[in-house]
């Protein structure tokens, strides 16, 4: 079992440059470029990286580093938020962006293949010329395989559904080099234990991800985009179960507080009134989006939402909809030359303005610059908060209350985590919310398939 760090040997090294038809790097800016992601937790290093080209070299990889006791990985576009890339024990970095190739597109049966290395943005390109997308949204533009690797969310969950809903099929390489394939090209399947929804969230613990069979769906005839302003949090994100509820179909409502709207208009150059606001967007046909629109719009009138305005212009929807991606990169450049803690938290939909209201009250008894936005439809909500990296006490300060929101969260029948993944920074908070008995059920399956426990060790649980 790896307990400590693990550096390369020269010898090791070299054996690892003849499995592989890709680089295998020890230069420093390489290393540092593995070590860190979006997260705020201190970066490290891997002994190295390689870069494989096929699911044979992953295969032979792994199985040399199983061998030799060498921890592994996975690494795609670094875009996580809770430490999953970070080489923990050392060992290599396993970078899967030079496997990126779109396999097959077919049309007729909705549904894609691709290499991990394949990023959200660019499959989303191709469809689009067959009048398809990709549904799963995270913001980032990000490698399906780390999406699925995190189990990741988004802004059009509400309608289409996560990863674990849209990835039907997988290749993955066990931690021996075994090569297996899970699930079926069907939209139903009965067969034996879900070894494929195993794989996805699993945070490269279990097995590295090497080809994925994914769903797709047709562009819809019609897009249209709203916004509604509110004069507080607790307002805006009751107005939104409330939509929910009523049972109108819409593809995305997201809630910004007032900083996040300020950091927005600075970053990308908008005028919307500085005050917490629901982004929504509706797909169908031109009357069925007319019509959920205006329903929509009777809705949050009941809850003090005022300047309602739509449209159906694909420029406008684009230019909102990318700043709505853009508030996390808004945050930062608000705060120059800082990290931010991204948290992550779901709740019972009925409890959600609660537990954003909580979240509100502690973050504002402290001094940490904070903001709280969320894909609220499906009762998923982060907080933004700002520390500086030069004074690493205050992280600490940071780690322990956004643990005591989560906490909160826990307590009122939530999830410490709805996207974004256990990694390195939740750890105590998954036993909390699963209990020991589940947490020792989970480490008995990665000690089954990763006995020599090399992929992504401190990852998940101790």
């Amino acid at each position: 079992m790896i307990k400590s760090r693990v550096d390369l040997t020269p010898q090791q090294i070299e054996h690892l440059k003849t499995l592989v038809t890709g680089q295998v790097s020890t230069n420093e800016t390489i290393l540092d470029q593995h070590g860190r992601d979006e997260s705020a937790i201190p970066p490290v290093r891997p002994s190295a990286v390689v870069m494989p080209h096929s699911t044979e070299e992953v295969s032979k990889v792994l199985a040399y580093c199983n061998k030799e006791g060498i921890p592994v990985v996975a690494f795609g576009a670094g875009s996580s938020l809770e430490g999953h890339v970070l080489p923990l024990f050392g060992g290599i970095s396993l970078d899967l962006t030079q496997m990126n190739k779109i396999i097959e597109i077919r049309s007729d049966d909705l549904l894609v293949r691709v290499q991990p290395g394949v990023h959200r943005v660019e499959l989303n390109e191709k469809l689009a010329r067959s009048g398809l997308f990709f549904s799963v949204d995270p913001g980032a533009d990000a490698t399906l395989g780390g999406m699925a690797a995190t189990g990741a969310a988004g802004t059009t969950t509400v309608r289409y559904g996560s990863m674990r809903d849209n990835v039907l099929a997988l290749t993955a390489v066990m931690a021996d080099g075994t090569v297996i394939r899970t699930g079926r090209e069907t939209r139903k399947l009965s067969a034996g234990y879900d070894l494929t929804r195993l794989l996805v969230g699993s945070e490269g613990t279990l097995a590295v991800i090497t080809e994925l069979t994914l769903r797709i769906f047709g562009i819809p005839e019609k897009m249209a985009a709203a916004i509604v302003r509110f004069e507080n949090l607790s307002d805006g994100v009751t107005a939104a179960t409330a939509i929910v509820r009523s049972g109108i179909s819409i593809a995305r409502c997201e809630f910004l507080d007032a900083k996040c709207i300020k950091n927005v208009n600075a970053h990308d150059g908008l005028t919307l009134t500085e005050v917490p606001t629901l982004f929504f967007e509706f797909h169908g046909s031109p009357q069925g989006v007319a019509e959920d629109a205006e329903s929509v719009k009777a809705i949050v009138e009941e809850f003090g939402g005022s300047e309602f305005e739509w449209t159906t212009d694909e420029g406008a929807r684009r230019k909102l909809w990318q700043a709505r991606h853009n508030a996390y990169w808004a945050g930062i450049a608000a705060n120059p030359g800082m990290r931010a803690v991204s948290t992550d938290a779901a709740v019972p939909l009925s409890k959600l303005a609660e537990a954003v209201t909580v979240a509100d009250e502690i973050l504002s008894k402290h001094p940490y610059p904070f903001s709280i936005l969320g894909h609220v439809a499906d009762a998923n909500f982060h907080c933004f908060i700002v520390t500086d990296p030069a004074k690493p006490e205050q992280l600490e300060n940071v780690r322990h209350l956004t643990h005591e929101i989560t906490m909160k969260i826990i307590e009122m029948g939530g999830t410490c985590t709805g996207e974004h993944g256990i990694g390195s920074g939740k750890i105590q908070a998954l036993e909390a919310e699963t209990g020991a008995p589940a947490v020792s059920i989970m480490r008995s399956i990665k000690n089954s398939l990763d006995p020599n426990n090399i992929l992504n060790p401190g990852k998940v649980f101790n």
